[in-house]
Formats: structure tokens, sequence, C-alpha cells
């Protein structure tokens, strides 16, 4: 058994010695800059962990781990691109260092260095492997798009925001869960609740994500607090607001979210007072927590020995920042 520690190296030594020995250089230079910015690699860990519940030689399936982080990474860059976000992990987007068209295009060529990478795994396994892959993909572009349908209602129901950020991030985790798992000869019933175990904790760490936006430490974060509210997206936070809100705090709700020119720290202060009002704050919390303990019963009821479960566990655990 490996480490997620050890397992997280591994994904890193691989991506920073890929070969990009394509011309031109300027095509292949962003998607290498992208891919050089780190991040937590949570897809190809999940991935090589769900294998490891399995076999012993995550080593054996690490390019098509990477070809799954490589395709994370250019949704990231095309969505930097719509956002027209100026940063990613510190470092300027790839729009900004290079243009627009250098993002379009290296990013299409990601996807599609992504696609190869994935294929480099074993030819009896490739149809499912590429089936679940394309699947996914698909309902992540559909995530996306609800996402920016979202922008322009202030009626979004609880559910509708949940099947969004299911598509749009929990069926990358529940997908590299089950590649690892089907790379693994797993049977079909713990491949299918692998699957689960990462739709749920993807559920939770969304939800995390928007709770910690409003509620984090910059320090622990990473990222300034309030950006969401800044930028009015339409989080779990907001929806629940507007669906909670009596009269008068809707009327408040509203007033800042059709504010053209305000203070930020004025804003994100009276929004989350709001929030605090309404219940916002518990509401979340429960809902991570519900999502989390779901998650603990699908992983509870794949049947590999519980010691061979700890790793996976652990670190779902700490993907979560939190004890059991």
């Amino acid at each position: 058994m490996h480490t997620s520690d050890q397992i997280l190296k591994l994904v890193n030594d691989t991506l920073d010695n890929l070969a990009y020995d394509r011309k031109p250089s300027s095509l292949y230079e962003p998607i290498r800059y992208v891919l050089s910015l780190g991040g937590k690699r949570i897809r190809p860990v999940l991935m090589l962990l769900a294998y490891n519940l399995f076999k012993d030689d995550p080593e054996s399936i690490v390019m098509p781990a990477c070809g799954l982080e490589t395709y994370h990474n250019y949704t990231l860059l095309h969505d930097d691109l719509m956002d027209n976000a100026d940063l990613r992990r510190g470092h300027e987007t790839v729009h900004r260092r290079w243009d627009a068209n250098t993002a379009i295009l290296s990013g299409d060529s990601m996807l599609v260095l992504a696609y190869q990478r994935i294929a480099q795994c074993e030819k009896e396994k490739l149809a499912e492997v590429l089936a679940l892959f394309t699947e996914t993909a698909l309902e992540i572009g559909e995530g996306q798009q609800y996402d920016m349908d979202f922008e322009h209602r202030n009626d979004v129901a609880e559910e509708e925001y949940i099947e969004m950020i299911r598509l749009k991030t929990s069926v990358l985790l529940a997908c590299a869960l089950k590649i690892g798992a089907i790379l693994g000869g797993a049977s079909v019933e713990d491949a299918d609740n692998l699957y689960r175990f990462g739709e749920q904790i993807g559920l939770a760490f969304q939800l995390q994500d928007d709770y910690l936006d409003v509620y984090g430490d910059t320090k622990v974060f990473g990222k300034a607090i309030g950006g969401d509210i800044t930028s009015n997206k339409k989080t779990y936070m907001l929806i629940n607001a507007f669906n909670r809100a009596n009269d008068e705090q809707r009327a408040e709700l509203v007033r800042w979210i059709e504010a053209t020119e305000f203070d930020r720290a004025e804003k994100v202060a009276a929004v989350t007072r709001l929030y605090n009002e309404i219940g916002i704050d518990r509401l979340a919390q429960q809902k991570i927590e519900y999502f989390f303990a779901e998650s603990r019963k699908y992983l509870a009821k794949v049947s590999v020995a519980e010691e061979r479960k700890a790793e996976l566990a652990a670190y779902a655990e700490r993907m979560m920042k939190r004890k059991y």
C-alpha cells in the first residue's frame, strides 16, 4: 500500500517530466505552464488510491491519472477565460499571460492530450474507461452551462444548484475513483460504490468551498474572503438566502446584488450579516455534514478490508479539512 503523499509525489514527478516535443512550442508552452502551477492533484490521487485498494502497483496507471489532471486543468483554463479571471493559484491566467486566442487553442489541445494520456491503459479496459470519461466530460460541460444560466436568475432552487455542482465538480471526482477501480479489476458493485463515494464527497467539498468563501480564514483558505459575495456568484449560501429571506431581508439582498457601485468590505459584511440572520451558516454546515456522512456509507460498502481503505478514508477526511 502507498500513502497519499507517495502517490502525490508520483503524480507530480510524472507531470513535471512529461515531454512536449511537438511543434510549435508556442502552442504547448501554455499547457506546460498550466500544469506546472501545482494544485492539490485531488483527481489523480483519488484515482490511484482507488486502484491501490485492489492492486499494489499504482505507478503502472500514473499516465491515465495524469490525463485526468490534464483534463481538469483544461476546464480551469477555459473557465478562467470565461470568467475573465486574472489569477489562478497566485499566477497569471493563460489569457492574461498570452491572450484569449492562445487560451482557446491551447485549451483545445489540452483536451486532446488528456484523451491521449487516459487512453494509455490496459487494452481490455480501454473502451469502458473512455466511455466513462467521455460521459463525465459531457456532464461537466452541462454543469458549466447551468452555472452560466443561473447567473441571470434569482429563483434557482436548492435542488437545481445541487445538481449543477454534481455535474460541474462531483462527477469528475467520482469518475477518477471509478476509473481507478476499473483498472484495479474491481467488481462492478465496488466500482459503483466508489463512484457514489466520490459523488457525495464532491458535493460536500463544493458546499464547503461556498461556505469557506464567506466564513473561512483568509490565511487558511488561501484567497480573500467574500469573493463570491462581491461577484454575486450563485452559491448554496445566496440561493438559500433568497429562498428563505423575509420581504425586508430579500429587498436588502436584491439592493446589494443590483448595486453597481459599492464598498467591497461593506457589501461583504452586510450580506454575511443577512446570512447569519437567516441561518444560512448553520444550514450549510448541516448540508456539508450530510453529504460527508453519505460518502462514508458508500466507502463502507466497498468489499475490501478496512485497513486497505484507511488511506483513502483519511485522504477524504483531509479534503474536508476536519475530523470525523
